[in-house]
């Protein structure tokens, strides 16, 4: 009988089908413990998915199919955060609305996530650009305006003025913006702000109830930065230091270059050259003047001011590296105790002073004890707790993203908008440039600004806000009373399993944490943390082939000759690194060519058979076919002519061994062994004179998170006729993973001497029977066996005089 082939095309296409029109992975509250697994929303870029994307996913699908087998009702949903630059770039250059570009960028991504197998409820599919999403925004940003979070301030911002928007320190990259690579300054503008630092303390202390790895923890914290120490006077000269002790060794004071009092204070001689200096920071963003490792720069006031402990007189200078949104805006120089502080000294010549000589024997505890107490005897300083965390810049100059629900009245006072009035949707435009003036492309359209005497904001929101609370609308995604129905919230939140890249550590994470935690005081979810467990996976990294003059070309126009990399078409030499999958670099590689030559079962099991899920990993493209061929070998077992309804006990001891590794493994993520005890299944099966049928089954029901297609129509050929996905997943039976031959070591005066392989719970006298009678151990035993030592079911050690 001739076994039938395994056409991954047909069969994939038949259960994706069956799959979307079953509805199998429709999630509904009922009585059964809920199970909500997700994975950070998308931004749908029009190059489409590549196979790094896929780890994260597949990871999460894996989590969620086995949970639905072991009676969880699961939530695993999937969107879109539609709002974004990108789009709106893209608009400005072809005219094309961002809706448009948008909606094309979604089927494409909505369609390779479908031939990925993935098990979504698509019935709770949403893009936050939809404005029965972003209604529910807007009306979260009125709760935080309500309740004094979100306000209005001029801030010095990163403004750039070719993409004529503001953007996030995280936004610029060497004085240019990250999306464009324009030049960036520092402009004063008026802004919207959330104030997240009146959260700061219970983001940093509610980290340590969280399951997520300890590094994405400690990230936060740093992000956050809580400091205790004291705020003293110099003058009128406000800094914080956590090094209250050290005061007697402050010998010069920095200022920020844009510290409000540089004006006041700078003498007529120094004038020119502060100036000078003011605008040549204006150029960095905040990342660059922070930055450690770079040369210190800074100019002198020409003023002084008195240490209040001292009494002496000591010169205020400025310098690019004191951030005016960090702390006061202005630090007391200690040369001698500080590292930068001595570079700074050192290049300009400048006194230090040691306050003591000894570290090991100082006692900074008891000193800054003694410190604060003199400071606030004589009216000089006091204690202080601080955080680094700065409250969150939340305007936008842009098209594509929610309006802010804010009227500005004519009596220079302020209302948002009420829930009757949201959403308040974008005017349509043909021209998509900002206006030229700070403002968003909104403030031209005059007709939707002014409304009945008052004047709608024209900033928008960052693309943030949506991926800040969308966790929370997929409990709930078709209600258009509420943005959710508070006994779903409660039902299916906390999300039990959150998976994404790791550089969201600090922005998409904290400030969905702040978000949840407003609603949380406000009454209106049940908890007060979002996402329970947090895993990163690993990043994907591929080979990216460079010219020396510059710019990447793709990998099938690259030949290996010798040692050295060539680019055929040119013959050039190239540059052959590891770099992380991109468009940019030319090594992303599509699931969809993947898919289509192995199949998408293929493409799972291999990329979570790399290596550890939260580990980096090397695409090899070689190493796909090893997956296919595992695959191929368990088809051929479930379509063999040697199935039998007959169980055995060697086969059941595969099985339920297969079994207890498998659950283990797959609860808590390590996936790639999960995988590994599968291809010992098939390896141990195969050589038996019969396979199982119901054997089969069992080790089916563990390859379906993993290769569901194949499991599926696999299943259906054995017979089976429950439904695979909701399927109970086998029990262990204990006395099958008993061990009936082990293996004794023999120890002769200390030194391995054999190894037998012997039924379980041999005694001493007949292990030491059967040790005599072995050819191998007679040279060891020719004295007299003066002591024995026995372990049972393991040693036999023997003294020998």
């Amino acid at each position: 009988m001739t076994q039938p082939k395994y056409n991954h095309k047909a069969i994939e296409a038949k259960w994706q089908k069956f799959w979307i029109d079953q509805k199998s992975f429709k999630a509904i509250e009922d009585d059964r413990p809920k199970y909500y697994a997700l994975s950070m929303l998308p931004y749908p870029s029009g190059a489409g998915l590549h196979v790094g994307h896929v780890t994260g996913y597949t990871g999460v699908d894996i989590m969620a199919r086995y949970m639905r087998t072991k009676g969880f009702n699961v939530l695993h949903p999937m969107g879109w955060d539609s709002f974004g630059l990108p789009a709106e770039q893209y608009a400005i250059r072809t005219g094309t609305h961002p809706a448009v570009t948008t909606e094309k960028n979604i089927n494409t991504y909505r369609r390779q996530l479908q031939t990925l197998g993935l098990s979504y409820d698509w019935d709770r599919e949403f893009a936050t650009s939809d404005p029965k999403f972003y209604k529910w925004t807007q009306w979260i940003f009125t709760k935080l305006y309500e309740q004094g979070l979100a306000y209005e301030a001029e801030m010095l911002v990163n403004y750039c003025p070719a993409l004529g928007t503001v953007l996030a320190n995280e936004e610029v990259e060497n004085g240019k913006s990250v999306e464009g690579g324009y030049p960036v300054e520092r402009r004063p503008l008026r802004q919207w702000i959330l104030k997240i630092t009146a959260y700061a303390e219970r983001l940093l202390n509610d980290l340590d109830n969280l399951d997520w790895p300890e590094y994405l923890k400690q990230i936060q914290r740093n992000w956050i930065g809580k400091s205790v120490g004291a705020s003293i006077t110099f003058g009128e000269i406000e800094v914080y230091t956590t090094r209250p002790d050290t005061l007697s060794g402050a010998t010069f004071i920095v200022l920020s270059p844009e510290h409000p009092l540089v004006e006041k204070i700078v003498t007529q001689e120094q004038r020119q050259e502060i100036e000078a200096y003011q605008k040549q920071t204006a150029a960095k963003s905040d990342l660059e003047r922070a930055e450690l490792s770079k040369d210190k720069t800074g100019v002198f006031t020409g003023a002084y001011v008195k240490n209040p402990f001292t009494s002496q007189s000591i010169p205020i200078w400025i310098a690019d590296y004191v951030l005016m949104g960090y702390g006061t805006g202005a630090v007391m120089a200690v040369p001698a105790h500080d590292e930068r502080d001595a570079e700074f000294a050192k290049k300009y010549n400048l006194p230090v002073v040691k306050v003591y000589e000894d570290e090991t024997s100082y006692n900074a505890d008891q000193a800054q004890k003694e410190m604060l107490e003199w400071l606030s005897k004589n009216r000089c300083g006091k204690p202080e707790v601080r955080y680094k965390l700065r409250d969150w810049l939340f305007s936008r100059q842009r098209y594509w993203g929610e309006p802010i629900p804010i009227l500005h009245l004519a009596d220079g006072t302020k209302r948002a908008l009420k829930l009757d009035e949201l959403p308040l949707t974008p005017p349509e435009l043909t021209d998509y440039k900002p206006a030229g003036d700070g403002n968003s492309p909104l403030a031209k359209v005059l007709d939707w600004v002014n409304v009945d005497g008052a004047k709608r904001e024209v900033n928008t929101m960052p693309q943030w806000a949506g991926s800040c609370w969308y966790y929370l609308r997929y409990c709930d995604p078709h209600n258009n009373a509420a943005a959710w129905d508070l006994k779903k919230e409660k039902y299916w939140m906390p999300v039990d399993l959150y998976v994404g890249g790791v550089e969201h550590a600090v922005l998409h994470l904290l400030y969905a944490r702040f978000w949840h935690k407003v609603l949380f005081d406000l009454g209106l979810v049940s908890t007060c943390e979002p996402f329970k467990r947090l895993r990163n996976q690993g990043l994907l990294t591929a080979m990216a082939y460079k010219l020396d003059e510059g710019g990447y070309v793709p990998p099938d126009e690259v030949e290996k000759q010798n040692d050295q990399y060539i680019h055929k078409p040119s013959g050039k030499t190239l540059t052959a690194s590891v770099e992380k999958m991109s468009k940019s670099k030319l090594n992303g590689v599509t699931p969809d060519e993947i898919i289509s030559e192995y199949g998408a079962d293929t493409l799972r099991l291999y990329e979570m058979f790399m290596g550890p899920f939260d580990k980096e990993k090397l695409w090899d493209p070689e190493a796909l076919s090893g997956c296919q061929r595992f695959l191929n070998r368990f088809w051929d077992l479930v379509t063999s002519d040697m199935l039998t309804d007959e169980e055995s006990d060697a086969a059941l001891k595969l099985g339920h061994r297969l079994i207890h590794g498998a659950s283990h493994d797959i609860e808590n993520m390590f996936f790639n062994t999960t995988i590994s005890k599968m291809m010992e299944f098939v390896n141990g099966i195969s050589k038996l004179n019969a396979y199982p049928k119901s054997v089969l089954a069992m080790a089916v029901q563990v390859l379906q998170p993993f290769a569901p297609h194949l499991a599926e129509e696999s299943w259906e050929r054995l017979g089976q006729s429950t439904p695979l996905t909701t399927t109970p997943f086998p029990k262990v039976d204990p006395k099958y993973l008993t061990e009936d031959v082990i293996t004794y070591i023999l120890q002769v005066n200390g030194k391995v001497r054999g190894r037998y392989d012997l039924p379980k719970g041999q005694t001493q006298e007949q292990l030491l029977e059967h040790v005599k009678s072995q050819p191998a151990a007679e040279r060891y035993l020719t004295g007299d066996i003066i002591k024995v030592i026995y372990v049972p079911n393991k040693l036999l050690n023997l003294v020998v005089k």
